[in-house]
């Protein structure tokens, strides 16, 4: 161990053989004592390069795309598919899960959540947190005193928050497959942030929530494919064994938010098998996943404004119909979408029109046999609990199968219809620049024009400009004229928002953050190569 003190903190850093922890603040040290780090050293030893390899395999399926390939369903899996295998049960906790409240490990959040009324709480170290190490380690610490009950939370007026007696079921979402955590290293390389995140939380926490009578219970993102969900599946069965519990005591519920893993939903449940809980509808990674991949491939895949891409058209309605069948037909729970909006308290007929949108979007998934939906923002868990109980009234709806749909390769590649506007470009510009300012100052749940915003906001935004700019789209202004989109055009724009947000807040760390978040937007808007995901480039800019 060395000590070194920074900036009146005490910082340790810890090693075991080839593993090294730097940068510990010491009251985060009780986190990386000797048993921890053998264990996290073994699950880097087994799948460091497997990971490796992944990634690979996805530069790879890009390359083939990029050269005319289109994703499609795998002849060499077809008997997975085609035969009738359910998962493993799911727990009794897991089995009514029609509301889940979703935000980063934020202490005050974690409460707040868990009091919400919702059925689960996902405590997110991905697209709703902006990992610094301090909110990373902090992120830990407080999920490890919640799981004990312990957490508690005086704001700075005065007000205590504590748990409630009954709360909502835990569930963690670790970091994805791609991101890597700089402040760790294995063999003098970076550790993989979900590796780091998945061995803290299962680690610290599953004998005790075992002990309270629930288990350890994760999301997984960014999938891309049934061999990252077999790897997944590897690191589950490695942590049970290294503490001789039953197989498929973790369980786990997939985000399927990239176009690959739709057409591997039944592959990546049968990997998962006794792991699965059910997959999970990531619209906006979704849409970001789509425009990622044909990126190449011409006008033919430009998509809309983001705002015209609802759940009711195109791949996505495909895809969310596919993803409910395919659950059910398994045994697995299907998960509907996020609500972000958030209540407007200083407007009543906004306020009612948004709640509208989400009744109106809440109605779609439960009739269309989602088990349950997400929301962003405890105001909106009644809302989502009503029209659930509505139109779902036992625990969930494994019994409808949805033998009505036979959803195709094509529908799951159908672009929908819709305009692309100036006025959805400078949505885009502007929410990407509000975001990554908070997120560049340590904050990733941000609320933007009355909506929730994450990581993935502006993932589809800046991949939409960049689709846009590359294609030369035609926009169309609030006259009806229809302007061809030049790079001139756009750093015009960006330009003009820039300085309006500039005046906003005289704040200098404000300001340095705006700058920062301007050149990184423009940098992956305009560059000859598109950024595979925002955070791969802009974690440098963090501490």
């Amino acid at each position: 161990m060395r000590i070194e003190r920074k900036e009146e903190r005490i910082l340790i850093t810890v090693s075991y053989k080839s593993l090294e922890i730097r940068g510990i603040p010491l009251e985060y040290g009780y986190l990386f004592r000797d048993r921890f780090l053998e264990f996290f050293h073994g699950l880097c030893e087994r799948f460091f390069v497997e990971r490796l390899n992944l990634l690979n395999l996805r530069q790879k399926r890009q390359k083939e795309i990029d050269a005319g390939a289109t994703p499609r369903f795998c002849p060499e899996t077809k008997t997975i598919r085609e035969s009738g295998w359910i998962v493993e049960p799911i727990p009794n906790d897991l089995l009514d899960r029609r509301v889940e409240i979703t935000g980063p490990p934020d202490r005050k959040m974690i409460i707040n959540a868990l009091n919400s009324g919702a059925n689960c709480f996902m405590a997110d170290f991905e697209d709703s947190m902006s990992p610094t190490w301090n909110n990373v380690l902090s992120g830990h610490d407080n999920l490890y005193d919640a799981v004990r009950r312990n957490i508690d939370f005086t704001s700075p007026e005065g007000k205590r928050y504590t748990l409630n007696e009954k709360t909502a079921v835990l569930i963690c979402r670790p970091r994805g497959l791609h991101l890597e955590e700089s402040h760790s290293t294995f063999g003098g390389e970076p550790v993989p942030a979900a590796f780091f995140d998945f061995a803290l939380y299962f680690y610290h926490n599953a004998a005790s929530l075992l002990r309270s009578g629930t288990s350890p219970y994760f999301y997984l993102p960014k999938l891309q494919s049934h061999e990252e969900a077999r790897l997944w599946a590897a690191i589950f069965s490695y942590a049970e064994d290294y503490f001789y519990l039953p197989r498929g005591m973790i369980k786990a519920t997939v985000l399927i938010e990239t176009i690959h893993a739709a057409f591997e939903m039944h592959e990546i449940l049968w990997e998962l098998r006794y792991h699965a809980a059910g997959l999970n509808c990531g619209r906006w990674d979704y849409i970001f996943s789509f425009i990622k991949t044909f990126r190449n491939r011409g006008p033919a895949f430009v998509l809309p404004d983001r705002g015209e891409i609802t759940m009711d058209k195109g791949f996505l309605r495909a895809y969310s119909e596919l993803l409910i069948q395919t659950c059910h037909r398994r045994g697995a729970l299907a998960l509907g979408g996020m609500a972000a909006q958030i209540p407007i308290k200083n407007d009543p007929k906004a306020n009612e029109e948004a709640l509208a949108k989400v009744r109106a979007d809440k109605e779609r998934e439960a009739r269309a046999g989602h088990d349950g939906t997400w929301v962003a923002h405890p105001g909106l868990v009644t809302l989502a609990r009503e029209v659930f109980d509505e139109y779902m009234h036992g625990p969930n709806q494994l019994h409808i199968f949805r033998g009505d749909i036979a959803v195709t390769e094509k529908d799951l590649l159908a672009v929908p219809k819709g305009l692309e506007t100036i006025e959805g470009l400078r949505k885009n510009i502007a929410v990407s620049l509000r975001y990554l300012t908070a997120w560049l100052q340590g904050n990733g749940c941000v609320p933007v024009s009355n909506l929730m915003e994450d990581a993935a906001t502006v993932e589809i935004s800046r991949a939409q400009i960049w689709q846009w700019i590359r294609n030369h789209a035609i926009l169309q202004n609030e006259r009806g004229d229809k302007i061809p989109l030049t790079k001139k055009m756009f750093l015009h724009i960006l330009r003009d928002i820039y300085s309006k947000l500039f005046l906003e807040n005289k704040s200098q760390s404000y300001r340095n953050a705006l700058e920062t978040a301007k050149t990184l937007f423009e940098s992956m808007c305009t560059s000859k190569e598109f950024d595979e995901f925002f955070t791969l480039r802009a974690y440098r800019y963090l501490d």
